[in-house]
């Protein structure tokens, strides 16, 4: 008991009888010192003694699908500062391959009873996916946001960027540059984001099939395998649902022989870190990831409150950057 409640004191930032004093209900402390202990209590992982454990903690589960993709970890650290802001603590929650599913943190947070949970790239967005365990949170009334587009029926506010508009600042750039063999690399079938893309490119291009895409998994190699398809076909210009999917593009360029972007030009999506780092630099359409994860902090926090809040999406515009990996078409 002595070395729990020293753990939770430095955790907490209080001294020890204080955490005693919370732990055994007593007056004397405030409500914010009280929150401070308990979530403490929570993160270190001890049980709650048993006449507090029907509240809630102030903790707040951030669950994201990998952190090698920079666009993942700019997102954590403005949801994460956003929260702490707000009085609330951040639990990181990251999936790796063969590690542990979305729906085993999902029973993790659920059990030290989070306030609520926000998801970034998660089963939410493939059609084809199990989404029985974003139902347990539902059937808790456990408030819920996810960030980017993801299937209609499970009703969760969204914050996501316009998939729509970034395909239509990513192919005007091509065509005035003279590009007309415009080729994708999108995700698997079943994800919602490139599923939107899709249409928006069939819309700004006048498709009526899909010769001119491939899909890929997010990876670079994959995008490779993908890109390549499509620049044996002719393609001069070439948009990737992801700027990870964009480096496999300009892989697959180099190993045909072609150059970037005398030879084929490549736009990603994102605008993730070090972006400018790439040779050659990379052209992309950045998504607001500031404003979208304060947004999401809002909405979660709104509902943890009780204030009420919309289910309807919000759309935020991005930006295309223009860097030097696309150029002119060639002749």
């Amino acid at each position: 008991m002595t070395k729990r409640l020293a753990e939770v004191a430095k955790k907490a930032g209080v001294s020890e009888a204080t955490v005693s004093r919370v732990l055994n209900g007593r007056d004397g402390v405030s409500e914010a010192t009280r929150a401070s202990v308990l979530t403490a209590l929570d993160v270190l992982g001890y049980e709650r003694p048993t006449k507090l454990r029907g509240e809630r903690a102030r903790l707040v589960g951030l669950v994201l699908p990998e952190l090698q993709n920079p666009i993942f970890p700019a997102l954590a650290e403005v949801v994460t500062a956003s929260l702490a802001q707000r009085g609330f603590t951040p639990a990181l929650c990251a999936r790796t391959i063969g590690g542990v599913p979305e729906s085993d943190y999902v029973e993790m947070l659920l059990d030290h009873q989070v306030s609520g949970v926000i998801f970034a790239g998660g089963s939410y967005a493939l059609a084809d996916a199990s989404h029985e365990h974003y139902r347990r949170l539902t059937d808790r009334g456990l408030p819920v946001v996810l960030v980017n587009a993801g299937v209609d029926e499970l009703g969760f506010p969204r914050v996501s960027t316009d998939d729509a508009v970034a395909v239509e600042q990513a192919f005007g750039h091509l065509r005035s540059l003279g590009h007309e063999r415009i080729g994708m690399v999108l995700g698997p079938e079943g994800h919602i984001p490139s599923r939107r893309k899709m249409a928006a490119m069939i819309q700004a291009a006048g498709w009526d099939d899909d010769a001119w895409v491939e899909r890929s998994s997010f990876s670079m190699e994959g995008a490779r395998v993908a890109a390549a398809k499509l620049i044996e076909r002719g393609a001069t210009g070439i948009i990737c649902a992801s700027d990870v999917l964009a480096l496999g593009a300009i892989r697959a360029a180099r190993r045909l022989g072609r150059s970037v972007p005398a030879d084929v030009s490549v736009v990603g999506f994102d605008d993730s870190a070090f972006m400018t780092c790439t040779d050659p630099p990379l052209t992309t359409v950045r998504q607001p990831i500031e404003t979208m994860g304060q947004s999401a902090v809002d909405i979660l926090v709104s509902q943890i409150e009780e204030a009420g809040v919309l289910r309807d999406e919000l759309l935020f515009e991005p930006e295309l950057v223009v860097r030097g990996s696309t150029g002119p078409a060639p002749r």
